[in-house]
């Protein structure tokens, strides 16, 4: 739509910005089942004008309503009664209400029932019904990406999610902001992922400038800490802390401080997610920008990550749980790093970026170089016009025939360079150079990968859809996200001819791989 390709057009920083401003106006009201949309606007109104609002389905019916000033919450929330005084409860007024009818007998039903946004993704197997429906294998992709992208109304709930941490935050730091960062904001996130977000002390960390008059320096005194570990460690528990005991909702915390990057994880049930919070990761939040600047330059970028991701998924590639497969990051670098090696490339390099930077645009963080251009109007658009079904195939072909053993996948040149190191799977960070992303990949998963990126090449290159159309089969993207073993037998024969059967046998070796000496055979293979 021309408001989507209007909001694409927006930088990064625009656009969290204006949704930070959007979620500070913003209530969730849980509903009475029996809810007549009309007269609840009705009553809203009263207290200011209502810009937007959507009801969705989380433990009953609830309403996200947005108003057009702040003050209309304050408006509401002296309205508001406590809970029933027969239990107890933590006298702390948030942004989250419950409305009960006073006479549910007498109130008329709805005429029309309510419309309710879809906050997960619909199953693949009904997925799979869709694809069938389409017309090439291009329409099929974008049909996929937008039945797992995230809706308008599911960003607007998970700015609110981190608005509502944010209120508990300012109790003890009233500068400091909660912003969400990676799948949530980076055009990238499917629906029912968790919500990443972070403590942002960047207002109170600002170095004022010298004053010009006046006979003092001047600064506030502050809790000294022997390092900013420490320190990020302290106010994580505390907000842990403040969340468990107080916050509407929150439950399941747990205070995670000794990971490398300290956080507190917790189910926010009246919207429904799973969240961790942090403490500022300038770095997290470059990554996030800069795969917000890919998806925004082609919509190719975008659904050529999403059907990846969701092939990956079906064939165990990848995993919710942490683990020695490849992660949903990896491939998305795996595919924004064939897009740039696209003739002509479909996107620039990380260098290409950074040449277009100007003053505002630099950032060394920790020592790194974290620039890169944030005006996508300043990017050239690309003069390459393969199709979305072309780009597919030729994915797994490049990968499926890849040199995993010598080269590493560079994002900051655009290029195979050899790998520093041994590990099975080597992709540069893009901003920590010394980092691999996927080291946690061991050498069975990455023949996994590299089977399954073959026998998925021969399936697009060998289909009849003519043939599957009479025969009543899933053919092209529907094809590839049936797990192969759950193949008819005449078929799996069919495969096993030529290619595909040693494409088959690849597979099956891989699995076995148990040990040390197993996986030299499979390297020397």
């Amino acid at each position: 739509t021309d408001a989507e390709v209007s909001t694409r057009k927006k930088t990064f920083t625009e656009v969290q910005t204006e949704r930070l401003d959007q979620a500070e106006r913003t209530v969730l009201i849980k509903c009475p089942s029996k809810l007549n949309e009309k007269k609840l606007l009705q009553y809203l109104s009263s207290h200011g004008n209502v810009s937007s609002h959507f009801f969705f389905e989380n433990r009953g019916i609830n309403a996200l309503v947005e108003f057009s000033e702040k003050s209309s919450i304050a408006s509401l929330q002296d309205a508001v009664g406590i809970p029933n005084a027969a239990e107890h409860h933590v006298p702390f007024k948030s942004r989250l209400f419950t409305f009960t009818l006073k006479n549910p007998v007498s109130q008329p039903a709805e005429e029309t029932p309510l419309h309710l946004s879809p906050q997960c993704h619909i199953p693949v197997t009904d997925l799979i019904q869709k694809l069938c429906l389409a017309d090439d294998i291009s329409s099929q992709m974008y049909i996929l990406l937008n039945e797992y992208q995230l809706t308008e109304e599911n960003i607007k709930l998970r700015f609110l999610a981190c608005s509502l941490v944010r209120d508990f935050a300012r109790a003890y730091f009233p500068d400091s902001t909660v912003k969400p960062f990676g799948s949530s904001v980076n055009t990238f996130g499917k629906l029912g992922c968790d919500v990443d977000m972070f403590l942002d002390f960047h207002d109170t960390r600002r170095s004022p400038a010298k004053m010009e008059k006046g006979p003092f320096e001047m600064e506030f005194q502050m809790k000294r800490l022997p390092s900013e570990r420490l320190a990020t460690q302290r106010i994580l528990s505390v907000i842990g802390d403040c969340l468990d005991n107080f916050g509407p909702g929150c439950v399941s915390v747990q205070k995670i401080l000794n990971a490398r990057c300290p956080l507190v994880k917790f189910s926010h049930q009246p919207t429904g997610f799973q969240c961790d919070l942090s403490v500022s990761n300038s770095i997290a939040i470059r990554s996030s920008e800069l795969l917000y600047i890919y998806g925004s330059l082609d919509s190719r970028v975008r659904a050529l990550v999403f059907t990846i991701r969701c092939w990956a998924r079906v064939h165990g590639l990848t995993n919710s749980a942490p683990g020695t497969w490849i992660t949903n990051f990896s491939l998305t670098m795996m595919v924004i790093f064939f897009l740039q090696k696209r003739s002509p490339p479909i996107i620039p390099t990380l260098d290409q970026l950074k040449e277009l930077a100007d003053a505002k645009d630099k950032h060394i963080i920790g020592g790194h170089d974290c620039s890169f251009v944030s005006d996508l109007r300043k990017i050239k658009p690309t003069k390459n016009t393969e199709t979305l079904d072309v780009l597919l195939g030729a994915f797994f072909e490049y990968f499926g025939n890849f040199d995993f053993r010598r080269n590493s996948i560079n994002l900051r040149k655009g290029k195979e360079v050899n790998k520093p190191e041994s590990s099975p799977l080597y992709i540069w960070n893009p901003f920590e150079q010394d980092l691999n992303i996927s080291k946690n990949v061991n050498q069975p998963q990455l023949e996994k990968f590299i089977a399954m990126a073959r026998e998925s090449a021969w399936i697009l290159q060998k289909e009849d859809k003519t043939q599957k159309i009479i025969n009543k089969e899933p053919w092209g993207l529907a094809a590839l996200l049936i797990p192969f073993g759950k193949s008819n037998s005449s078929r799996m024969k069919n495969r096993m001819k030529g290619i595909g059967s040693e494409t088959i046998r690849s597979l099956l070796d891989s699995l076995k791989l148990n040990n040390a000496n197993s996986q030299q055979k499979a390297v020397g293979k």
